[in-house]
């Protein structure tokens, strides 16, 4: 008896927040080793079902970076990165956007169908959703990635009005209509931005924002758009973390209401984090 009352208690305490988010749009970047192993996968996705089931609008923006690689490398062909970011020549762009489009895009949808959830696969491309300039890295030229311009929320609308669950490929077009790569976390605090998201989530193999990376117990549960600039510029955060802390301030100043940072390797870390009172990641405000 005592465990389904602890049930109840745990149904309970999620009410506020599910009369809270009812109805708001919340952009989820997937990544990491959430995409990977196929139990956190299904984790993931079952947690977005219940939010869907819930009354909330989500949308997916994923990305595919390990997968790319592999299927790269199958082929012959060697990856080359400046500062992070992936040099694109004409045939790795081909091989990307079947990757991203095709095989991982449409593998989500497929979970959601097997939830009993209706999802539509699309990538920046479709209904021009995400037009880009080309990005260039202390002015070398890298091929074809993009550097994110316009969101037209057009489409997605459509879909989530329609009671589908979008699922983002970060594939974009120039004005020329040429295919360009997008870094996933760009794509999605863009997508959050122009939807006006009460929530953008990062789906990470990090715990959140730590001031200690060796101490789990050093984790800020909640930190402001200041705090963070201070502590990028005191060294606190530093290397991987700071072009996507940079991600979720950006996206803090231009309309999303929360951005988080959350441990995808943690069985249901975003129903933990968005229907609980502590959480267990690093929520962002402004």
């Amino acid at each position: 008896m005592e465990e389904y009352i602890t049930k109840a208690k745990t149904l309970i305490e999620s009410l506020p927040y599910i009369q809270r988010f009812a109805g708001k749009t919340v952009v989820i970047k997937y990544g990491g080793s959430a995409m990977i192993d196929d139990d956190l996968k299904l984790s993931v996705i079952k947690d977005i079902v219940l939010m869907k089931l819930v009354g909330l609008k989500p949308i997916i923006v994923h990305g595919g970076g390990k997968e790319i690689s592999y299927w790269m490398s199958k082929l012959n062909k060697q990856s080359q990165f400046i500062d992070g970011f992936r040099v694109t020549d004409e045939e790795t762009m081909e091989i990307a956007e079947m990757i991203l489009s095709g095989k991982v895009n449409k593998s989500l949808v497929q979970l959601m169908f097997q939830q009993g959830m209706k999802a539509v696969g699309i990538s920046g491309k479709d209904g021009a959703t995400i037009k880009v300039n080309k990005k260039y890295i202390n002015g070398k030229d890298i091929g074809f990635v993009g550097d994110i311009k316009t969101v037209n929320t057009e489409l997605l609308n459509v879909l989530l009005e329609s009671d589908f669950i979008p699922i983002v490929a970060p594939i974009g077009l120039d004005d020329n209509g040429d295919s360009y790569n997008i870094n996933a976390d760009d794509a999605a605090g863009a997508i959050a931005s122009a939807m006006n998201a009460e929530k953008l989530v990062f789906l990470t193999d990090v715990e959140g924002v730590l001031l200690d990376p060796y101490d789990q117990r050093s984790l800020i549960s909640e930190i402001s758009v200041d705090k963070a600039e201070e502590l990028i510029q005191d060294g606190v955060i530093a290397g991987g973390m700071i072009p996507k802390i940079k991600c979720c301030i950006n996206s803090v100043k231009n309309n999303v209401t929360q951005v988080h940072i959350l441990d995808g390797r943690v069985d249901h870390s975003l129903l933990l984090e968005i229907f609980t009172e502590k959480g267990i990641g690093t929520m962002m405000v402004k």
